[in-house]
């Protein structure tokens, strides 16, 4: 996905300095035959890493339904956001082209609905269900948290003090 006119405009005011930003993934989770259920993952383009699935929450969308927006676009996916698992501030993202944003990162468990995973932008090189109890070991420590934020019965979301 292109970056969002508001975001250029952002940046042709403010250069490439941090922007501070909402940010959006989901963890989606789906019964399994097996004893854990299955969690879907996108293979980044970027950094050739699977991840959760995330954008940023655009001008007059709630975020819940830039998560589910993000999940069709990316995943071909259907999915409802239930609750949201975490909310916490991520240290400053450095891009390529020098530009910095740090994200305000909201992290929804969803429930499956319906439709074949498949990539569905040039943001993902391939999209995948892995049980919880198997998932790839490159998922970095944040990732992970949200995962776990998300996977653990409970309705109070966690956050950062």
């Amino acid at each position: 996905m292109p970056t969002p006119d508001y975001i250029l405009e952002l940046r042709r005011a403010v250069g490439q300095g941090r922007l501070f930003l909402p940010g959006v993934s989901a963890v989606v989770l789906r019964p399994s035959p097996h004893a854990a259920p299955e969690l879907l993952l996108t293979r980044r383009t970027d950094t050739g890493r699977w991840a959760l699935p995330s954008g940023i929450v655009e001008p007059h969308e709630q975020p819940a339904t830039t998560i589910e927006r993000e999940l069709w676009e990316e995943t071909r996916i259907v999915a409802r956001a239930e609750r949201l698992a975490l909310v916490t501030v991520d240290p400053d993202q450095s891009y390529p082209n020098g530009d910095v944003c740090q994200f305000v990162a909201m992290t929804f468990r969803c429930r499956y609905v319906s439709g074949d995973a498949a990539v569905g932008d040039e943001e993902s090189t391939e999209v995948a269900w892995f049980t919880t109890d198997a998932l790839p070991p490159e998922l970095d420590e944040r990732q992970l948290r949200r995962i776990a934020c998300a996977v653990i019965d409970q309705e109070a979301c966690v956050f950062d003090r």
